[in-house]
């Protein structure tokens, strides 16, 4: 079935396609949580959006190839984003490549995949140099947040994939054993596994919390520090991969 990729990305009347929450509080975690393992070299970052997350990359690599579906994202992103970046338009499933990349870069991107397995496997077969590393991030079905949504009714089970989010193209909802057998079905050897951020709030009562003098940085923080404690109560769950043999 074919997939109209600048439609799956725009704010609907339902759901934003991400949150203030995304680019104000999760993305500064996510880096934090990357940058113990990042290799010198070249980054390839796939699916990119508008440039957001790019922009925090660009304080760690000066060589950057961003690979995005949509061309209207890609669009938005060439204006919010400057420094020695490459933009390619295509899907992962057909793209080509120059070379191979000591860094890659996959966050909130593998949910939205039809065939994610085939993608893993290029990843590994094709894109990863050797000593590189994969750093894959997907929205957590076990979050708190979502367990609460299915105790009030409002989803079915934790791993449900809802109209929104549908809408905005998702496939599947990871937990952390599912994304790791996906991983390691692709060829990936899994070196690393966490979360990132317990949340135990939807992400538009975040971004209502986060226009007041309610949250502080330490209680973020706090959340930060106790996802580590507790990967499978996070937003968001994080491996890190190298090529596998």
């Amino acid at each position: 079935m074919s997939r109209n990729f600048n439609n799956e990305f725009k704010d609907t009347n339902h759901s934003k396609y991400a949150y203030s929450f995304d680019y104000d509080v999760l993305h500064p975690f996510i880096i934090r949580s990357f940058e113990p393992f990042f290799k010198e070299g070249k980054l390839l970052e796939l699916g990119c959006f508008q440039g957001m997350f790019t922009k925090r990359l660009l304080q760690y690599f000066s060589d950057i190839t961003c690979v995005e579906a949509s061309d209207a994202a890609i669009a938005v992103a060439r204006n919010n984003v400057e420094g020695n970046i490459t933009f390619v338009n295509s899907t992962f499933e057909k793209v080509k490549l120059p070379g191979q990349y000591n860094n890659i870069v996959m966050t909130h991107v593998l949910e939205h995949l039809d065939d994610p397995i085939l993608v893993l496997k290029r990843i590994n077969d094709e894109w990863l140099a050797e000593g590189g590393r994969l750093f894959l991030v997907c929205p957590n079905a076990n979050a708190p947040s979502r367990q609460i949504a299915v105790k009030m009714g409002l989803i079915s089970h934790n791993a449900s994939v809802t109209p929104q989010e549908r809408e905005h193209g998702h496939r599947v909802t990871y937990s952390l054993d599912t994304l790791e057998r996906d991983a390691t079905a692709a060829g990936l050897n899994v070196v690393y596994r966490s979360g990132i951020f317990f949340k135990a709030l939807a992400n538009f009562q975040w971004d209502k919390l986060l226009a007041t003098d309610i949250i502080s940085k330490e209680y973020l923080e706090g959340c930060y520090q106790l996802g580590q404690q507790y990967p499978d109560l996070c937003s968001s769950i994080f491996l890190m991969c190298e090529k596998g043999r």
